[in-house]
């Protein structure tokens, strides 16, 4: 019998009475997932899936301190649930004292819902969409234009209990879209991305004309040099930047000399005005449209989380506010060791602070620049500074007195976010968008198209 004809609950409670450690957090994540494809006007292939993954995390006392072991494997059955606990445990005593050991968290209600079968996904989520990407099929095969791409929603029930009597549930929906268009020459592509909890606010019908339109000023070419320009990065780029920016932003690495959050002569930056524009960048587990887990769920430790905070209350949290850096991620053992406060990393991500103007009125008010779709194969350079390399992607426009006047080049990029946050001049209208290049892993942000004066392309690129 497998361990999934069990109700998620009732597995997390069996791990637990079977744990002979000192500690022991379960950790049971119910996945179901459904999907499309869809190549050249034509839906190619769609499934659905469902699986189970347990993790069980044991912690053993010891006179040199608490060690922890961590095992997770998928499609556990019933009779390999202890072999299970138990390779957790001999994890645990085979392992050194852990670094960032604290306390398993204690004290939190359980959520009310914790006995309640896990929420699934199906094909059903794509019963207003599937109909409406027809029709996009008919619009693009008529314009002469081909549509490629794919949609994917994934639901997650993570069912988290602990030997400190924590019972913890969260539901996690996660919808993307991805739309392509090329020309019938594959001279030409435009690409546009959307994030979504359900599929029912997003539109086939609009992004594809919204492609044509992108295909159409493709087909003036212009040939740029490398150099400086003035470039509108659409909240898609900003996402992705800042992305990044959030994961470099250890309050421990900061407080150790190493990162571009560091202060000169010790210390961190926190408190430090990095921009003239009044920017929050914000995370919040609440945050309408985007919301995450509202208490830490790690499945590992390292870097900027900690298996002994599983179920730690996650909290709204400013790591920017009016342009001044508020806070930078910890656990509760990097919190103790910088005296920073304890700031774990949250799913989401949202700037605020620009005006009310859309991409559309920025481009309309921008003399000669550049306009970007999106960014791809981004690398870090330097970590003292945060520059990051990498590529554009499926279309650079050419903005000439307020008109977008044809596509140029694509380019290799040098810049840093928080170099960009201080130089921009202007922030649009914040929305939600879908990050390109990190979209399997961070899919929940909200972000304004940025002006940046002097944007550097280092180098043209040959891609499309």
């Amino acid at each position: 019998m497998s361990a999934r004809t069990h109700k998620p609950h009732e597995v997390v409670e069996q791990a637990l009475e079977l744990s002979r450690a000192d500690g022991c957090v379960v950790i049971a994540d119910e996945h179901s997932t459904a999907n499309l494809r869809w190549a050249g006007n034509a839906l190619t292939t769609n499934g659905v899936t469902r699986g189970r993954t347990l993790t069980v995390i044991a912690t053993v006392d010891g006179a040199q301190g608490t060690a922890s072991g961590v095992v997770s494997r998928s499609a556990v059955t019933a009779d390999e649930l202890e072999p299970l606990v138990r390779a957790a445990e001999a994890a645990a005593r085979g392992a050194g004292p852990a670094e960032d050991a604290q306390p398993l968290v204690g004290g939190v209600p359980q959520s009310p819902d914790f006995t309640d079968a896990p929420a699934e996904t199906s094909s059903a989520v794509f019963a207003d969409f599937a109909p409406a990407l027809g029709d996009a099929f008919a619009r693009a095969r008529a314009g002469g234009r081909e549509l490629y791409g794919f949609a994917n929603h994934e639901l997650v029930s993570t069912y988290l209990g602990t030997s400190t009597g924590l019972r913890l549930r969260h539901d996690q929906p996660t919808g993307t879209l991805e739309l392509n268009a090329k020309s019938p020459d594959r001279a030409r592509s435009a690409w546009a991305g959307r994030s979504t909890r359900d599929f029912k606010d997003v539109d086939p019908g609009a992004m594809d004309a919204e492609l044509a339109v992108r295909l159409g000023w493709a087909e003036r070419r212009v040939e740029l040099p490398a150099g400086r320009y003035e470039t509108l990065l659409p909240p898609t780029a900003v996402a992705d930047l800042l992305i990044y920016q959030l994961w470099s932003a250890s309050g421990r690495d900061a407080a150790e000399g190493r990162t571009v959050f560091s202060k000169p002569g010790g210390g961190t930056r926190v408190g430090e005005k990095l921009s003239g524009l009044p920017l929050t960048l914000r995370s919040d587990p609440h945050e309408p449209g985007l919301q995450c887990p509202p208490f830490v769920v790690a499945h590992s430790s390292g870097g900027d989380q900690s298996v002994f905070d599983n179920g730690l209350p996650a909290r709204a949290t400013d790591w920017i506010s009016g342009g001044v850096l508020r806070h930078l991620t910890t656990t509760r053992h990097s919190a103790a060791l910088t005296g920073l406060p304890v700031a774990p990393v949250l799913g989401n991500l949202i700037l605020d602070g620009g005006d009310d103007r859309s991409l559309a009125e920025m481009v309309a008010d921008t003399g000669r620049g550049l306009l970007l779709t999106c960014l791809w194969y981004i690398r870090e350079v330097d970590p003292a500074t945060l520059l990051l390399t990498g590529l554009t992607r499926d279309g650079v426009y050419l903005v000439e007195n307020g008109e977008v006047t044809g596509q140029v080049n694509n380019f290799r990029f040098n810049e840093s976010p928080v170099s960009l946050l201080g130089r921009a001049t202007e922030a649009g209208r914040t929305e939600k968008t879908l990050p390109r290049e990190w979209s399997d892993w961070f899919t929940r942000a909200a972000m304004p198209a940025l002006r940046i004066p002097d944007f550097n392309m280092s180098s043209v690129s040959q891609g499309v």
